[in-house]
């Protein structure tokens, strides 16, 4: 291996793969092309998003969390990778809680497990400002409507998103459905797109495409878009299992309006970058 090169470990929550760096000692030189170039699946070491633990901001903090989706932008939130980050920091602390500042603000993650991490990723934002949509608008019903998929929610965790209700989530061509709705005019920051089935009042079955990534196995800001729109239409309680193509999570829209994501987490293996492999 180079001299030169920074060690990285890979990791994923229900199949949603990170490639983890850490920058708090050593600063990582980052550029869209380098992001793209490590995300790519064939070239790189692949990944749906990069994250990068940095020295935190805030003094209540343990470690600060950036977020790059494999397409080189940068992003607010990640519910998977939190609670991944989350389990490397109370690894390497001996302990069971801690607090991860994000763009999205400061996230609250304890044990719940030996590979079990549960985070509070703060209150669900409902407002079309928050989310933001190009113009004002009803969030519980976005008049909006491409291919079979109409009538969505709205819902921020710090990144938008957008929630249909189908009668099947596996027959929804979310390949070809995904791109065009994550690039709507109504989503002036592009949007994460979600097709929720309800199985019951407790199990809602979901896929994502995710912005700047595609379709990804998990989403855990979607997860928990997809409760908070879920109990908003009286579809579900406050608390359902919601059942990904990686796994489930475990959802709750606490009384406070924050979101309590519980779910696994998994280390792939370790590495280190040689420089030469990017251009």
């Amino acid at each position: 291996m180079n001299n030169h090169g920074h060690p990285f470990v890979k990791m994923h929550g229900l199949g949603n793969d990170f490639v983890v760096l850490d920058a708090r000692a050593r600063a990582v030189p980052l550029s869209p092309l380098r992001i793209r170039a490590i995300s790519d699946r064939r070239t790189g070491v692949g990944c749906d998003q990069l994250i990068v633990v940095a020295p935190p901001t805030s003094a209540t903090a343990d470690a600060a969390m950036l977020i790059y989706n494999a397409d080189g932008t940068e992003v607010g939130a990640c519910g998977n990778a939190s609670r991944c980050v989350a389990w490397m920091l109370m690894r390497e602390r001996g302990c069971d809680r801690v607090v991860i500042e994000t763009k999205a603000g400061l996230l609250d993650a304890e044990s719940r497990g030996p590979s079990l991490v549960a985070v509070d990723m703060g209150r669900a934002r409902l407002d079309w400002r928050d989310i933001p949509l190009a113009r004002a608008a009803d969030t519980l019903h976005l008049d909006l409507t491409v291919g079979t998929l109409s009538d969505p929610v709205g819902v921020s965790m710090g990144n938008p998103h957008a929630v249909f209700f189908v009668d099947d989530a596996e027959a929804v061509d979310l390949a070809a459905l995904g791109p065009v709705l994550e690039h709507h005019p109504l989503f002036p920051e592009r949007a994460n797109i979600e097709v929720a089935e309800v199985l019951s009042r407790e199990r809602i079955r979901m896929r994502v495409w995710e912005r700047g990534s595609g379709i990804t196995m998990a989403c855990g800001t979607g997860a928990c878009a997809t409760l908070v729109a879920a109990a908003r239409r009286g579809l579900t309680g406050r608390k359902a299992e919601i059942v990904l193509d990686g796994g489930m999570l475990a959802i709750e829209w606490l009384p406070d309006d924050h979101v309590l994501m519980t779910g696994p987490v998994a280390m792939s293996f370790a590495g280190e970058f040689d420089p030469s492999l990017f251009p």
